[in-house]
């Protein structure tokens, strides 16, 4: 299993190319014109849960084009129903982990999650504390070791932590590095002991977050894609990756205990 390391509290300011993600209509593009978008080439689904989860700032409306390829492809495509994901982590996990059960109560098997960028961290947390449920995490642009953005995007985290402390409701380092809520404390605990198949797709590219944070210790884990940030969730070359990695969480579901433990 994917070792990702302790997960660093600072966080800190990235020089990446914010300007790159001005691009990210081309991804949307090339998507249309992929015959991924078609389904040719890649493996049908099963029937199965998939959850999908929105990144910073963002609600279920971003991923909207996924989660419609998703069932197209023949998956049960389910949106996280944790609303803008701009507020404490620990609430949002919560409110996906409502999802969760009630997926895999609807479908009677193990649910995959996919979450872009804070919604990748959002679906590790969950999984780590719903393990029985899961059986994939895919996580898109999605940081590992900590969060190492573009200022812009660290101020306009810091403008959600002010918010979060005007309401009152939350401790003072709510949606910080530093929080000790139940959320955080999962990522520290990683996926490592359970039967989860994990993929982190990061892109060089990207112009919001580091790339770097965006990967495992376990390169085997890790899959690069030429992507924005942004156009990460309307992709082909994801599109295609997601397709293959959730049968091969599918296969890996279904394998003998046995194999599973050689493995």
């Amino acid at each position: 299993m994917a070792q990702t390391g302790k997960f660093q509290k600072e966080q800190k300011s990235a020089n990446v190319p914010l300007w790159r993600e001005a691009y990210s209509g081309l991804d949307w593009l090339a998507l249309k014109y992929s015959p991924v978008y078609y389904g040719l080439g890649v493996p049908r689904g099963d029937g199965s849960a998939v959850l999908v989860v929105p990144g910073f700032m963002a609600s279920d409306v971003s991923l909207l084009e996924l989660n419609f390829w998703l069932r197209r492809m023949g998956y049960k495509a389910y949106n996280s129903n944790i609303g803008r994901n701009s507020d404490c982590f620990d609430h949002k996990g919560n409110l996906l982990g409502e999802t969760v059960e009630k997926a895999y109560r609807e479908t009677g098997r193990k649910v995959h999650l996919i979450g872009h960028s804070l919604g990748g961290m959002l679906a590790r947390s969950v999984a780590g504390q719903k393990s029985e449920m899961v059986a994939s995490v895919i996580t898109m642009g999605s940081p590992f070791k900590g969060i190492k953005s573009h200022p812009i995007v660290l101020e306009a985290g810091e403008a959600v932590r002010r918010k979060i402390q005007t309401e009152g409701k939350r401790p003072a380092n709510c949606f910080t590095g530093y929080c000790n809520c139940k959320g955080f404390r999962s990522l520290e605990q990683g996926l490592n002991d359970f039967n989860i198949l994990q993929t982190a797709i990061y892109s060089k590219r990207d112009g919001v977050v580091d790339w770097r944070n965006c990967i495992n210790d376990d390169v085997s884990t890790n899959f690069e894609v030429y992507s924005t940030h942004v156009g990460m969730a309307f992709n082909p070359f994801v599109y295609r990756l997601i397709g293959n990695r959730l049968d091969e969480a599918r296969r890996q579901q279904t394998r003998p205990q046995t194999e599973k433990q050689a493995a």
